[in-house]
């Protein structure tokens, strides 16, 4: 059965299709099958992100690790069972069809409230949830008082993660893994950065996350993305000199992949 990863945050902005992306590229390249499915069926940023890497490919005659994807499949409601959700039906259409030729299956989360999404979270073996270095989206995982800064309670997300981690245990699979990874983190030393850490490493002993290290926000990223390439690519497209963020870039990626301890995966890039 493939061990599946769910990338998850329900604001936008966090940097969900470029983790994603990366993660599964990183895969791919050590050698194990992965499937990708994008839930974001109306910006479907994930999607371009592969479109671009195989016209890349074409046009330059070169072999990169491709991940397998998959559109969800199309389905009839006459084909539904009576209080069937059609959106159910395709996700699941859509993971069956990649659970025999991969190790890996990696979905892909819209950055808002969505029935495929809550369905998604349910499945997921590890669940990735980037977040950007805010109180902002602080907000999405949990209440806090503004002037003492405790804890209050968990926030609308935190909710629906546990609300998922209850149908699993009722299901008897295994627990999430869930690790919320501290994206688009700015260089600069600041307090808020300090409290921010302070804050998580308080709420992940309540919610039961662990917390990861993410990517610093750089134009690297951008500029790969209407190429389709990510930071592994680079020597193989015939980049002979990095520079230093390049080279900080790409640790940061091997220090993520390490961090989610997938199982069978060991670091070699």
């Amino acid at each position: 059965m493939a061990h599946i990863i769910v990338v998850g945050n329900e604001k936008g902005g966090a940097g969900k299709s470029t983790v994603s992306m990366h993660v599964a590229t990183a895969v791919a390249r050590m050698g194990h099958s992965i499937g990708v499915i994008d839930l974001d069926l109306r910006q479907k940023t994930l999607t371009r992100y592969l479109e671009n890497r195989l016209v890349y490919m074409q046009k330059h005659d070169v072999d990169l690790a491709v991940p397998e994807f998959r559109d969800l499949p199309d389905v009839e409601k006459r084909d539904l069972a009576e209080g069937e959700n059609i959106y159910d039906r395709r996700l699941s259409m859509a993971v069956a069809g990649l659970e025999p030729i991969c190790d890996f299956i990696l979905i892909d989360c819209p950055g808002s409230h969505t029935r495929l999404s809550q369905v998604a979270h349910s499945l997921a073996d590890t669940l990735i949830t980037p977040l950007n270095d805010s109180f902002l989206d602080f907000d999405l995982l949990a209440k806090m008082d503004g002037e003492t800064r405790d804890i209050q309670g968990p926030s609308v997300y935190s909710e629906m993660v546990w609300s998922a981690r209850q149908l699993r245990a009722q299901a008897g699979l295994t627990p999430i893994d869930w690790i919320v990874v501290r994206n688009r983190v700015g260089p600069q030393r600041m307090v808020n950065k300090e409290l921010m850490v302070a804050a998580l490493k308080k709420l992940s002993k309540r919610l039961g996350f662990r917390i990861a290290p993410g990517f610093t926000e750089r134009v690297t990223f951008r500029e790969l993305f209407p190429r389709g390439l990510t930071l592994l690519d680079l020597k193989d497209i015939g980049v002979k000199q990095f520079n230093i963020s390049m080279v900080a870039a790409r640790q940061e990626l091997r220090d993520l992949v390490t961090e989610l301890r997938l199982p069978g995966v060991e670091v070699d890039f």
